[in-house]
């Protein structure tokens, strides 16, 4: 049982901004850790053309997502940019995120881009500027959405039964 858990109280949710500032942040560190990853992918397969292996290689990159916030998830509820930004997911009561729960929460958090992607697809858009503008008007209309929620938590969040909680500044 975690203090937040032990102690009773419950944490405020962390503003929006500040999660959003989070994500974008995350989104750095995670172009630093898909770039190694593709490198070690096309090191491996021993790729030769950008496009070969295309399914394979988003797999592989997907399942390196996976691991990256199921294990940071379920072992202390932080990922480096969620440290940052003192923000921690924790289970609905307050207690520690399960290996099954990360994942489960890993899974619906794809809700962020599925819209975008799914119209994208639909549209056969490939231009830069068009994927942008899906991409960044998806997810911000994902993100307020946690606005029409009581606790403010996102619709990953409540549907896993998990929520994202402030942290104190030490």
């Amino acid at each position: 049982m975690t203090a937040l858990a032990a102690s009773g109280e419950v944490p405020s949710a962390p503003g929006l901004l500040r999660r959003l500032a989070c994500f974008l942040y995350e989104g750095v560190l995670l172009f630093a850790v898909l770039m190694i990853a593709g490198y070690m992918f096309s090191s491996l397969t021993q790729q030769q053309h950008p496009l070969q292996g295309r399914a394979l290689l988003q797999a592989f990159l997907f399942l390196v997502l996976g691991v990256y916030f199921v294990w940071f998830w379920s072992h202390g509820g932080q990922t480096l940019a969620m440290k940052t930004w003192r923000i921690r997911l924790v289970g609905a009561a307050g207690q520690p995120v399960s290996q099954a729960r990360a994942f489960a929460r890993y899974l619906m958090s794809w809700l962020w881009f599925a819209p975008a992607l799914i119209v994208l697809w639909v549209a056969e858009t490939a231009g830069l500027g068009t994927i942008f503008t899906s991409l960044a008007t998806g997810v911000l209309a994902y993100a307020s959405l946690a606005l029409l929620s009581p606790q403010r938590q996102f619709l990953h969040d409540t549907i896993c039964a998990t929520r994202l909680v402030s942290m104190p500044a030490r």
